[in-house]
């Protein structure tokens, strides 16, 4: 994963559910740049999006 896919998960590891807004401002970064690296979570499993409430959270894991 690169820096900001790092950023974006450690900061939904911590907090509810954000919205692309939300998770930009708290990251200090540019929608666009936060938004790729969301589209590479989800593409990756890594996340989900509420199509409701357009928000991010982690994708619950499992028992292994």
């Amino acid at each position: 994963m690169g820096k900001t896919e790092d950023q974006v998960v450690q900061l939904l590891r911590d907090s509810d559910p954000l919205t692309l807004a939300e998770i930009s401002e708290r990251l200090g970064k540019k929608p666009r740049v936060v938004f790729r690296a969301l589209r590479k979570l989800f593409e990756e499993g890594k996340v989900n999006r509420d199509p409701q409430t357009r928000r991010y959270a982690l994708v619950k894991e499992g028992p292994r």
